[in-house]
C-alpha cells in the first residue's frame, strides 16, 4: 500500500477537458492509482498543443498513468471490465447515454464489482428535460444565473474569468465520491454518484440564490461592488486600485478614522447598513477622495494596522509573486522528463501530518500500457502487441 493518504485506492479515469479531470485531480494528488484510459488511434482534443494547452495538460492531468483501450472493441470492454474488479472507483463525464451505450454504466459495473463506484459528470444532470442537452461552462454559468450578477450594471451579462462550473462540479464529484466510498465502508457497497456543472452552479450562488428563494428579490449587476454591504469594492489609489471591505458599523467607523474623514460616521445617510447601501454611490465618491490620496502599499499598511479589510488588485504574475502565496506553497514542481523542473498549481488543502509528496508529469498517451496491462491483468508482452494489431488497446 502506498503511504499517501489515498494509496490504496484505484481509479479508472474516462474524463476529459476539465469537470471530470478537476475531479480525478483530487485523487491523484493524494496518492491514489489513477489510470487515465484513453482512446488508440487520432489524439483527443483536450492534448496539448500550443503553449497555453500543454501548461493546462500538465496541470490537469499531473500524477496520472495513461493506458489505451478502445471500450467499442467487445475485446477491450471485456478488459475494462477485468480492470474494474481490480479498482474502486470508475470516473466519467460522457453525455449521460454514452456509457449505456458502451455497457459501462453503474448496473453493468456492479455486476463485477458489487463495491465500485461510479461517479459521473455531466452538463446538467442524467436525466431530465435538459440531459441530453451538450453542457458547457459558460451556459452552465448563464442558467445557473451567475453571468446575471456578474460585471457592471447596465452592461449586460458577463461571465466569470475562470470555469467555475467546470472546476465546482469536479470539486463535487470528489466530494461526492469520498462520501460513497466512506459509505463503503459500513455497508460494503458501492454506489453512482453523480453531479453537473448546472447543480455545482446554482449551488455556488448560495446567498443570491436565498436573496430569490426566501425574500423573492432577484439580484442584479453591482460589479465590484458587494451586492449587499457598503462600502466593500474597488476604490482608486495614487497608484492604481485595491479592495477594502468594511462592513458593520465598526469597521465602517475604522476605516473613515484611516481616511481622516470620521466626521461622516455621523452623517446621516451612511449611519446604518441598509443605509450605507442605498447611499453607496456618494460614499464610494467620499473613500475614493481620500484613497486617491496615497499608494496602494501605504493604504495597506495602514488599514491593516487598524483592522479594516484590504487588498491589493493583482495581475497573475503578480498574484504568485505575493509572499503569502509563496508560503503556502501553490506553486509546486514537478520533473519533466524532457523540460526538467516545471510549475504547476498547488493544492487548497493542507494536512497536518500528511504531504503530498513528489508530483509527477501528465503521462503521454498509453505510455503505461505494459506497467498496468502486465500487473493488474498479467497480460504478456506477446498478447499486448497482438491487442495493439486488432486495435483493441
Amino acid at each position: 500500500m502506498d503511504n499517501k493518504p489515498l494509496g490504496r485506492f484505484t481509479v479508472l479515469d474516462l474524463t476529459r477537458v476539465r469537470s471530470g479531470p478537476a475531479a480525478v485531480r483530487q485523487f491523484a494528488d493524494w496518492g491514489a492509482t489513477v489510470i487515465k484510459i484513453e482512446e488508440p488511434g487520432p489524439e483527443q482534443d483536450d492534448k496539448p498543443g500550443g503553449s497555453a494547452q500543454f501548461a493546462d495538460y500538465q496541470n490537469t492531468h499531473r500524477n496520472k498513468r495513461s493506458i489505451t483501450l478502445n471500450l467499442k472493441h467487445p475485446e477491450g470492454l471485456a478488459l475494462f471490465m477485468d480492470l474494474v474488479k481490480k479498482a474502486d472507483v470508475v470516473v466519467e463525464n460522457y453525455r449521460p447515454n454514452v456509457k449505456f451505450k458502451l455497457g459501462i454504466d453503474y448496473e453493468s459495473l456492479r455486476k463485477v464489482n458489487p463495491g465500485i463506484v461510479l461517479a459521473s459528470v455531466s452538463g446538467f444532470g442524467q436525466d431530465g428535460p435538459y440531459a441530453t442537452r451538450p453542457g458547457l461552462d459558460q451556459i452552465a454559468q448563464g442558467i445557473g444565473g451567475l453571468m446575471s450578477v456578474t460585471g457592471e450594471p447596465g452592461r449586460g451579462p458577463m461571465r466569470a474569468g475562470i470555469p467555475i462550473a467546470d472546476l465546482t462540479a469536479g470539486l463535487f464529484c470528489a466530494i461526492g465520491i469520498f462520501i460513497a466510498l466512506l459509505e463503503r465502508e459500513v455497508s460494503g457497497k458501492g454506489q453512482w454518484v453523480q453531479t453537473s456543472l448546472l447543480q455545482s452552479q446554482v449551488w455556488m450562488m448560495d446567498f443570491q440564490a436565498m436573496r430569490w428563494l426566501l425574500n423573492k428579490e432577484v439580484p442584479a449587476q453591482s460589479g465590484n461592488d458587494h451586492p449587499t454591504s457598503s462600502p466593500t469594492g474597488v476604490f482608486p489609489t495614487q497608484d492604481g486600485y485595491m479592495n477594502i471591505a468594511a462592513m458593520g458599523n465598526d469597521i465602517f467607523a475604522r476605516l473613515c478614522r484611516v481616511l481622516e474623514i470620521p466626521e461622516i460616521v455621523e452623517d446621516e445617510r451612511f449611519l446604518t447598513v441598509p443605509l450605507r447601501g442605498r447611499n453607496r454611490p456618494a460614499l464610494n465618491a467620499l473613500i475614493g477622495e481620500q484613497t486617491q490620496r496615497k499608494t496602494t502599499a501605504q493604504w495597506i499598511d495602514l488599514m491593516n494596522a487598524a483592522g479594516v479589510p484590504c487588498g491589493p488588485i493583482l495581475e497573475m504574475d503578480e498574484t504568485f509573486a505575493d509572499p503569502q502565496v509563496k508560503h503556502l506553497g501553490m506553486s509546486r514542481d514537478l520533473e519533466h522528463p524532457k523540460l526538467g523542473a516545471i510549475p504547476v498549481v498547488g493544492q487548497a488543502v493542507i494536512l497536518s501530518r500528511t504531504g503530498l509528496g513528489d508530483m509527477k508529469p501528465a503521462p503521454d498517451r498509453g505510455q503505461h500500457n505494459a506497467q498496468v496491462y502486465g500487473d493488474m491483468l498479467g497480460i504478456e508482452p506477446a498478447r499486448l502487441d497482438r491487442l495493439v494489431e486488432a486495435g483493441v488497446i
